[in-house]
Order: C-alpha cells, then structure tokens, then sequence
C-alpha cells in the first residue's frame, strides 16, 4: 500500500492538490492557473519540480496521480 502524501490535510485540501497535479499533468494551467501556495506545497512534497518557472510532475507526482 503507498503512503499517502496529503493524509496531514484535510480532505477537501487533499482533493484541491490531486487536482493541481491532475490541471499540471494535463498541462491546464494556462486555463486554470494553480496558486503559489499549492505549488510550494506540492514541491515540497517532492510531487512537482519547476523548470522555467513551469510545474512538471516528478515520478512521485506520477505515482500519486496512477493510485
């Protein structure tokens, strides 16, 4: 069983940051720009990394999304 990354957030916070992942993996930021905040969570969370200022998925990311 994986560890779940989001088990210290609420659920509806757990369910905004899958979904950031999911706008980011599908590459919707343009239309659905994630926050600031997200994106420092989910970095620090080892989930995404930035590349020119642009999220991109890590393979823990990837895994979190293929669950």
């Amino acid at each position: 069983m994986a560890i779940n990354p989001f088990a210290e957030f609420s659920l509806e916070r757990a369910i905004g940051l899958r979904w950031t992942l999911r706008d980011i993996q599908a590459g919707r930021l343009k239309l659905s720009p994630a926050s600031d905040e997200d994106l420092h969570v989910l970095a620090e969370l080892g989930l995404i990394e930035l590349h020119d200022d642009e999220p991109g998925l890590t393979e823990a990311g990837a895994a979190v999304l293929s669950d």
